[in-house]
């Protein structure tokens, strides 16, 4: 898909004030523990994610497609280390600046922008990397990948959350494939990957994958759950049925009077139907939010490429 990075980018400039809205600062899925409140779960995947990379002071990592910077901001809180954010998006990193600054983390933090595909970052540079559910934009999956593992330093390990299909997705189901292009284009993305093309596409690239798992299957409370109307809590007041209905009125009028963009409820209708489709998925058991890879850039094949370059 030659035009990605337009599509990705009018996506989230519509998109972003929507996702901060009912996601925070923080655009991804987490499963959850019981009695765990929403926001408890996303900060404790954004610290699994430090914890598996080893991050700590003196340390510099990449944050792959980082948003608008709020697992940026919680990661280099808790490991001391400095996190450099890639993004293609200049009104999240607008706004990532502006959060990194009210956390009093612009010395620590920083925004680099660029695509993730032709990364403009030299080689070798990172002594850590992690994507979290960014990747999926990409049209070309072990390109990205490739990229990566280009920025890294040798030895040093990439942590991937991304979204697949699982291994129950059926391409042959009308209602598997139906389901998988309500994400698809409720979210702007191109194909969704299964979960044996992302580790494979991991492996082609380089990688050692030391680590590969779908993380929902470990919480009792699905990562779904803030998406499902029938789920009452007041952190996700906005996805339940009253919370919709409110939201809708209130964005007709807000548009009707000129406050809102043009053009704001049909942004808010495909969020809708990603968030349909999302549920959907998570119930049926063919799409996980949540597949985790945690990959090395070996220490020997690097040296030798290096050795021959010399």
């Amino acid at each position: 898909m030659s035009n990605y990075t337009d599509l990705v980018n009018k996506y989230y400039d519509l998109a972003t004030s929507f996702y901060e809205y009912g996601w925070g600062d923080s655009f991804h899925f987490a499963g959850r523990w019981a009695g765990e409140t929403f926001r408890e779960s996303i900060k404790r995947h954004q610290h699994f994610i430090a914890l598996q990379l080893g991050l700590k002071k003196g340390m510099k990592a990449l944050d792959v497609g980082c948003g608008i910077g709020g697992p940026l901001i919680e990661i280099a809180r808790l490991s001391s280390a400095r996190i450099t954010g890639l993004n293609n998006n200049d009104y999240q990193i607008s706004r990532g600046k502006e959060l990194i600054f009210s956390a009093g983390l612009s010395e620590q933090c920083n925004f680099v922008k660029g695509d993730f595909m032709k990364m403009p970052i030299t080689d070798n540079t990172f002594d850590a990397a992690y994507a979290l559910q960014a990747t999926c934009h990409a049209p070309d999956v072990q390109g990205v990948y490739k990229e990566i593992y280009r920025v890294l330093k040798p030895g040093q390990y990439f942590a991937l959350d991304e979204w697949c299909m699982t291994d129950r997705f059926d391409p042959n189901n009308a209602k598997h494939l139906a389901i998988k292009a309500e994400i698809e284009l409720g979210d702007g993305l191109p194909d969704i990957r299964t979960t044996r093309q992302c580790v494979q596409a991991m492996k082609d690239a380089g990688f050692e994958v030391i680590f590969a798992k779908d993380l929902a299957e470990d919480f009792p409370c699905p990562w779904y759950q803030p998406m499902d109307p029938s789920h009452f809590s007041l952190t996700s007041f906005q996805c339940t049925r009253a919370g919709r209905f409110i939201t809708r009125a209130f964005l007709n009028t807000l548009e009707f009077l000129r406050i809102a963009p043009a053009g704001s409820m049909r942004v808010y209708h495909f969020l809708q139907t990603a968030s349909e489709g999302l549920l959907k998925g998570g119930r049926e058991g063919i799409f996980t939010g949540t597949f985790f890879v945690l990959g090395r850039k070996p220490l020997q094949e690097t040296e030798t490429t290096v050795n021959g370059d010399l």
